[in-house]
């Protein structure tokens, strides 16, 4: 009979990507154990090879190689990127990456009038949540778009809510009004800003906790008003802890999903 440390050592290497349209995270799984996980820009303009050189360091980070990579799942929102990542995967570790979408087995029945235009990062979110901490649930992540999603307790994605991010709306204030700096997102003391940094950190920080807990409470209106809310994504710390409705902050969710969606298709 194979032992406990003989058998974690034969388990495969997962290299999970998510390609969002700010960041792009890359994870490394062996088994279900979390090894690394490494946070990059989005740049469309980027070749493949340069997108594997940033790779290739996080990998050597966790003392292991491309070719010590069995399996590849990918979720991308960005068109553009998509065939970019499954060549490289497909070119340096020799594995035909597992790309995500609403047809491929995910423990969720999708109830969207179009299934097609769920995005890859709501539906790995969402069978995430569902099977950490069963139905029903929400979840919030802060990301380029702030986007809430509902699962049911029998595992329906019911859909959701999309609403610009943080960053976006910041960036926004700063292209579209001449006399507006660019800002910092970072919160503020006081609702009432002494100047203009503060007040614009105002305005986008705390009308964005008003966004949130409005959209939160109509959606606990609407299917229970004891549904836990689990945030994730790179700003949710700006904002979660202003939120009395969001249960649990867990930064990995994305990448926790990814290996769950890979475990159920592989």
């Amino acid at each position: 009979m194979q032992s406990t440390a003989e058998s974690m050592k034969n388990e495969k290497i997962l290299l999970a990507l998510d390609v969002g349209n700010t960041n792009i995270v890359s994870g490394v799984f062996k088994g279900e154990k979390l090894l690394g996980e490494r946070r990059l820009e989005t740049i469309p303009h980027q070749t493949r090879d340069e997108y594997a050189n940033f790779l290739s360091d996080f990998l050597s980070s966790l003392e292991l190689t491309f070719t010590e990579i069995s399996d590849v799942i990918l979720s991308s929102v960005v068109p553009k990127l998509s065939p970019v990542f499954r060549q490289l995967t497909e070119q340096y570790t020799s594995s035909k990456a597992l790309v995500v979408s609403h047809s491929i087995k995910t423990g969720l029945k999708i109830q969207s009038r179009h299934p097609e235009e769920v995005g890859a990062d709501r539906i790995v979110n969402a069978a995430a949540a569902y099977h950490l901490y069963g139905g029903p649930v929400v979840i919030v992540d802060f990301g380029t778009a702030t986007t809430f999603c509902v699962v049911s307790r029998e595992g329906g994605y019911e859909g959701g809510a999309i609403a610009p991010g943080l960053s976006l709306s910041a960036d926004a204030l700063f292209s579209n009004a001449a006399k507006l700096p660019r800002v910092a997102l970072k919160k503020p003391a006081m609702a009432i800003g002494k100047e203009t940094l503060s007040s614009m950190q105002s305005g986008i920080i705390f009308g964005h906790v008003g966004l949130v807990n409005e959209l939160l409470t109509r959606i606990h209106s609407e299917i229970g008003r004891e549904t836990p809310v689990v945030a994730t994504g790179g700003l949710a710390g700006f904002i979660a802890s202003e939120c009395p409705l969001i249960s649990e902050i867990r930064p990995t969710l994305t990448l926790e999903g990814l290996m769950i969606i890979y475990r159920m298709n592989r």
